[in-house]
Order: C-alpha cells, then structure tokens, then sequence
C-alpha cells in the first residue's frame, strides 16, 4: 500500500499575532484510485475516451497518468486541464494542492501502447503537461 504523509501549514493574522496551524493529511494513493476509477474514470472512459490514474502526491503537486483513446478530439493541453480539475475537484484529498504534472500516453498516435498497458509495462508518455491551479503562485 502507498501512503503519502503531507502536512499543510496554515498562517492567519488575527489581533494576537500570527497563527501558525499544522494539519496532518494521509494519502492512501491506491485508495483514491480505485474510488475515482469506480465513481468518475468510468464516465471519462466510455463518453471522452480518457482514463486517469493518480501516481503520486508531494510538495502539493499530484501527478496523473492520461491515457487518451480514440473518442477524444481536442488537444493535449485540454485532456490534462479536464483530468487535473477533475482529480481535485472529485477527492478531497488534493483540494489544497497547488499543481498538477499531466504525464499523456495518446493511443490513436501508437495503438501499440494499449497492449503494453494492458501488461502492465511503463510505456513512453507522448507528452507532459502541467496545470497550475492559482495565478498568484506564478513569479
């Protein structure tokens, strides 16, 4: 089982100074897959012909896996925004994530890959994609 240990750090100014509030979030990744997959990756697969999975969570930035399938028409950059709002809108667990890395695995351009995943074999990703959530944390 793969757990993630995150701790969020809130500070708030209020009349007596700074206040500094520690909370301690446990990620059970395999969890939260196999509940996305059942509740939402389901809807996704058959209507929009992308799949999703949550390979890890650090420092705030969750980074997903996207298998695109034939049915899928727009570009890569629409599929890794879709999935990223997807993921944090769904799973209360990354609510306070700050990012997204979208890693692309596109099976219309190499049909190939479709049998190596289904084996369970690392493929190549065909793109990689990143989705920042908050315009205030750009320099």
């Amino acid at each position: 089982m793969s757990c993630l240990w995150s701790v969020f750090i809130t500070r708030r100014k209020s009349g007596f100074g700074t206040i500094c509030a520690y909370r301690l979030i446990v990620i059970d990744i395999e969890k939260i897959n196999k509940r996305h997959f059942l509740e939402t990756d389901m809807f996704y697969r058959i209507e929009m012909g992308l799949s999703s999975r949550l390979i890890k969570y650090a420092n705030g930035v969750f980074h997903l896996e996207v298998v695109i399938g034939r049915k899928w028409e727009r570009n890569y950059s629409a599929a890794a925004a879709e999935m990223a709002y997807c993921w944090r809108k769904a799973n209360e667990e990354l609510n306070h994530a700050i990012a997204c890395k979208v890693y692309i695995v596109d099976l219309k351009k190499n049909p190939f890959k479709k049998v190596l995943l289904q084996s369970e074999v690392e493929v190549e990703y065909d793109a990689r994609k990143g989705i920042l959530f908050y315009r205030q944390h750009l320099n």
